[in-house]
């Protein structure tokens, strides 16, 4: 992969990639004139077969012509075996530039404050990116191919004739002057269908994510109108795709037969005024026939499908990297008002709490300058030994609450503050031992058993791990697979996303942290194991805050948080069954489904 700076994504981009790889394209220009010998000598071969041979009574002659042909067409064979390679030293250099650019332009988003779905997110880095590769290398081997065999056949035919030139060259010129603006148009129309699967992935991956809480909600008719209107646009959006398309197939399948038609026309005044020969006639019609007709449909469909999926898929990456771009502040001027130059103060030295008492007081957070906030004026004390649950439906900050609590980002306004020590000011070390967050997908590190339950507590004893283990309903999972000696990740079995749970639980209890959160860490868990898990944290003395899979882990909570926009609440499960329209619903859903 390059080293260098990436590049933005436009279409300066691939003229800046070939000044760098500039060996491997002169290769392919190259070794292209020589493929491209047979569509160059093909017609005045033909002639020369029937002028000089079979025509004059020489058919041995004839047939000598006739077998430079096919030696002609062995050697294009041969020069398309040698030119692959160098079309590979192109085309895999130029995906890794790509990777390297998109990946930048994702992470000065991010600085930047820019939202993004994760969906449209994948959907530039894998599928947009493998599509530009398989483009290029598509266009590199059928378009390069088209392209050059149309200009050698015409080169030929000037040679064999040049009043047959002069006739032909015309009508394949205007075909291509009518395809260039509804090829235009054919690359409006994907542009509109390349916005239209991004939005479509995004509102997918969002729903899917999100399936539980919108079936807890009932919010499923919603939801699914929102998605097949996002479908319905895709539908839109390709079949206006193929409309353009198949009006080009047929105007360019009319453009190329027209220069044979204007030559059969033109042929017998040509033939009786001795401007062409018999065998000059069946070289010209070979030109045509094989090589500037179908060379001249293809290429144009090729252009017309390939040609404008590339250019389509590079603006929209070029887009996505530009939006990025960040300010002489490191972020979207555009996005934040005026600042009033300030006298800069001296930075505080981290203070160490004296508690692990968690308080908010009108926190808000948002992702980005100018987005709507995530989180909106929470004020919240969390004691230090207290056990919390955080329900609410999908996008209410759940996980975002767990990110501000484990330092991992500070509020955007308000106070958040560690035993009286605001967040900012925590010293690090201190909050890396103190707090350990489990989000839902638990890791598992290649080694042993032993080296995974103690990475939060290295110097942890045997029977500390075993006791850790045991706790939260880890040990039978130890033992099956042969004990803290027992390889894991790589080198061992693999694991169910439920025993990866486990593990990361049991290494969580085993650390010396005093602050715990759990982030749907028990999600693949089954409900009885999920509660013992959760008891051995709260049993520990541990300040545990659970962000609810499940409506049974809010029911046997002291105090419930539901995160519901303005109608948040915080109270015991008894006291926002009155207090929280949202909260009775789920559970009344849950209790009516049956489940525990």
């Amino acid at each position: 992969m390059s080293e260098a700076a990436p590049r933005p994504i436009d279409r300066h981009l691939f003229a800046g990639f070939l000044r760098q790889h500039r060996g491997a394209a002169v290769a392919v220009a190259g070794w292209s004139l020589l493929e491209a010998v047979p569509a160059l000598a093909s017609g005045l071969l033909v002639a020369a077969a029937l002028d000089r041979g079979f025509l004059a009574g020489r058919p041995a002659e004839g047939f000598f012509w006739i077998g430079l042909l096919g030696a002609a067409m062995v050697f294009r064979a041969l020069m398309t075996r040698t030119l692959t390679p160098w079309l590979g030293r192109i085309v895999e250099p130029l995906r890794d530039d790509l990777v390297t650019a998109v990946a930048a332009g994702a992470v000065q988003r991010a600085a930047a404050g820019a939202r993004d779905t994760a969906g449209a997110g994948v959907a530039r880095l894998t599928v947009q990116v493998e599509t530009v590769r398989s483009l290029v290398s598509a266009l590199l081997r059928s378009a390069r191919q088209l392209g050059v065999s149309l200009v050698m056949a015409f080169v030929g035919l000037a040679a064999l004739s040049a009043p047959v030139a002069a006739l032909t060259l015309p009508p394949v010129l205007l075909t291509l002057l009518l395809c260039v603006p509804r090829l235009r148009v054919l690359t409006r129309r994907q542009r509109r269908q390349l916005r239209a699967e991004e939005r479509l992935t995004g509102v997918a991956g969002e729903t899917f994510d999100g399936i539980r809480d919108v079936v807890a909600c009932g919010a499923r008719d919603r939801v699914a109108d929102d998605l097949s209107a996002r479908i319905t646009d895709h539908r839109d959006a390709v079949r206006a795709v193929a409309r353009t398309a198949s009006a080009n197939t047929l105007l360019v399948s009319l453009g190329s037969h027209l220069p044979l038609l204007v030559l059969l026309l033109a042929s017998p005044r040509l033939l009786d005024s001795g401007a062409l020969s018999v065998g000059e006639l069946l070289g010209a019609t070979s030109y045509l026939v094989s090589g500037v007709a179908p060379a001249l449909r293809s290429l144009v469909a090729v252009l017309g499908s390939w040609g404008v999926q590339l250019a389509t898929v590079i603006r929209q990456l070029g887009r996505s990297t530009r939006e990025a771009r960040p300010g002489p502040t490191g972020v979207q001027d555009a996005a934040l008002p005026p600042r009033t130059p300030q006298s800069p103060q001296p930075p505080r030295p981290p203070q160490t709490p004296s508690s692990p008492d968690l308080s908010l007081v009108n926190v808000v957070y948002a992702y980005g300058p100018g987005a709507a906030p995530v989180i909106d004026g929470l004020s919240l004390d969390i004691p230090a030994g207290s056990h919390l649950t955080v329900v609410g439906p999908s996008g209410a900050g759940k996980s975002t609450l767990t990110t501000l609590l484990a330092g991992m980002a500070g509020p955007d306004s308000g106070r958040l503050t560690l035993g009286d020590v605001p967040a900012t000011e925590v010293d690090r070390a201190w909050l890396h031992r103190a707090v350990t967050l489990i989000p839902q997908e638990a890791y598992v590190f290649t080694g042993t058993v032993r080296d995974n339950l103690r990475y939060l507590r290295p110097q942890a004893r045997d029977a500390d791990i075993l006791a850790s283990a045991t706790a939260v309903g880890a040990r039978t999972l130890v033992d099956r697979l042969g004990g803290l000696d027992a390889p894991v990740g790589l080198d061992g079995p693999p694991l169910s996303s439920g025993e990866r749970q486990l593990v990361a639980l049991a290494r969580a209890h085993l650390s010396p942290a005093s602050i715990v959160l759990l982030d749907e860490a028990c999600c693949h868990l089954d409900p009885a194991a999920e509660e013992r898990a959760e008891r051995a944290f709260a049993d520990r003395g541990t300040t545990l805050v659970v962000v609810a899979h499940r409506i049974s882990s809010a029911l046997r909570a002291p105090r419930v948080l539901v995160l519901d926009g303005a109608r948040t609440a915080v109270g015991t499960p008894a006291q926002l069954l009155d207090s929280s329209p949202l909260y009775a619903d789920l559970v009344g859903h849950w209790v009516s489904a049956g489940t525990p």
